[in-house]
């Protein structure tokens, strides 16, 4: 992380707090925290730009949290929001089936999150790291209206041809998911609800909040589906509408079995008590980060994942529900 000389004032402190937040000495904690670099890093935080020395291809992509639209802060310690905000951007590697390598954090501080705030918050961000062998290389603060934090990623690979896209599904190929669907959104409703006469017992309602508040990249899947995957999306917006989002890069229409997804423990329970069918709402709601894969047919590597659907000619996404309904939902829209 380094300070942009004449670019960006240092956070003024907060009538309530008895300490400025100060930007370069704020920098300067934040660079004590980090691990020295390692692997394909040779230099980290501390100068203009960090240096790597990659080998083959890599992959790179960014993602953004902010306060009141992916997290509220009345619910989501500091240390949620780091965790959220690394493991949803290293995701979309998981995604691509790439190794993790290098992390750059960006972060907005309000005038009422003082430095011990923005520790703890990267504290968040340092464990994820740490337990999936990323490095974080660097980033940038600011001063911000509300609290805002931007990761980039950057995966590894040896050869290009090794990393999946969105875009080779085929007709005949079986469609696979990773993990349980659901949990996310069954835990947003808690939050959002916490007198929700959900029947629940407090580890399963307690996991489904941490679903939400602490969700977990399948890097390691990823890796494992890369192997034999034609197509590979994460379930960050909703089952259906990345489903959608794969057929059209694939130029075919995916089917997909409700009845056969996999649905998170408690998912029902919260459903009912919502007034919400359990089925629609893992099928369209997000933030799970499972991957959903194209397989050839027959494929062992199906072994271990859901069988949820197929990849026929044509084009959309069509979820079946019970009853030969069908499930028309948009996903989350970051615009709307």
């Amino acid at each position: 992380m380094r300070a942009r000389g004449g670019r960006v004032a240092p956070p003024r402190r907060h009538e309530a707090e008895n300490a400025p937040v100060g930007e370069f000495d704020l920098l300067a904690r934040l660079r004590e925290r980090l691990s020295p670099p390692a692997g394909q890093l040779l230099l980290g935080a501390g100068d203009d730009a960090a240096i790597s020395v990659p080998e083959g291809a890599t992959a790179t992509s960014v993602d953004a949290l902010v306060d009141g639209v992916h997290f509220r802060r009345e619910w989501t310690p500091p240390a949620a929001i780091g965790h959220k905000a690394l493991a949803a951007a290293l995701s979309d590697l998981a995604a691509m089936g790439a190794a993790p390598g290098e992390a750059y954090v960006v972060l907005g501080v309000p005038p009422d999150l003082d430095e011990d705030g923005c520790l703890e918050l990267l504290g968040g961000a340092e464990r994820v790291a740490r337990e999936t062998g990323t490095q974080l290389a660097g980033g940038d603060v600011t001063r911000s209206p509300v609290l805002w934090v931007s990761v980039t990623v950057v995966g590894h690979e040896r050869g290009p041809e090794r990393l999946v896209t969105r875009a080779g599904a085929g007709p005949g190929d079986l469609l696979v998911l990773s993990g349980e669907l659901g949990g996310a959104a069954a835990g947003l409703l808690l939050l959002e609800e916490p007198a929700l006469p959900a029947d629940l017992e407090n580890a399963v309602a307690g996991a489904l909040r941490r679903r939400q508040l602490e969700p977990w990249p399948r890097l390691a899947e990823g890796r494992e589906l890369a192997r034999s995957a034609r197509a590979m999306i994460d379930i960050s917006d909703g089952l259906a509408a990345d489903a959608a989002h794969l057929a059209a890069a694939s130029g075919v229409r995916l089917e997909i079995d409700a009845a056969a997804l996999p649905v998170a423990e408690g998912v029902a329970t919260v459903a009912a008590a919502a007034g919400r069918d359990p089925l629609e709402l893992a099928a369209a709601g997000g933030e799970d980060y499972e991957l959903l894969a194209a397989l050839p047919a027959g494929s062992p590597a199906a072994e271990g994942f859901t069988i949820v659907g197929t990849v026929a000619e044509g084009e959309g996404a069509e979820v079946r529900l019970p009853g030969g309904r069908s499930l028309a939902a948009p996903g989350f829209d970051q615009l709307r």
